[in-house]
């Protein structure tokens, strides 16, 4: 890995700690960078903004999102202090970014704690097999709005 690579990661690693340390979340980070600068850079917030999805690199693409006034990371890497959750691992797909560095895997991320496998089996069983209840409820009247995106002219894709 280049220098600049590992010059990222660390500060990946140190968005983790500050995080940790301040009792905001988790230990996790992530930075993203664009043409070798930092745009933005987050941490773990679950706890401090009662929010399950603030994890790293959610905080972290809404962030640099915003910054470029888009809801895609075209150019940019993104660094991150562990291989990404399912949740992270989608909004990653849906940003876009051009490749993804990560620091420790889901096993070293399990061994501390944050076991993601039952997730993982979870996204493969049919709605009616999950833990959690998931029940269909107006599809008809939902198909409605989907007609009318197909159907929408100046719609934006992504």
């Amino acid at each position: 890995m280049s220098n600049d690579h590992e010059k990222f990661m660390q500060r990946a690693i140190e968005m983790a700690s500050f995080g940790m340390h301040n009792n905001l979340g988790g230990p996790f980070g992530a930075v993203i960078v664009k043409d070798g600068e930092i745009i933005a850079e987050g941490h773990n917030e679950v706890v401090s903004s009662n929010d399950p999805t603030a994890h790293a690199e959610v905080v972290t693409i809404r962030k640099a999102c915003e910054k470029l006034g888009d809801f895609q990371l075209d150019g940019c890497i993104l660094y991150t202090s562990c291989e990404p959750c399912p949740m992270c691992l989608g909004a990653i797909y849906w940003a876009r970014p051009d490749a993804v560095y990560f620091g420790c895997n889901k096993k070293d991320a399990a061994d501390i704690g944050f076991d993601d496998h039952f997730i993982y089996e979870e996204i493969d069983l049919d709605f009616h097999q999950r833990k959690i209840k998931f029940h269909s409820c107006g599809r008809e009247n939902a198909l409605t709005v989907f007609q009318q995106w197909a159907e929408k002219e100046d719609r934006t894709e992504y």
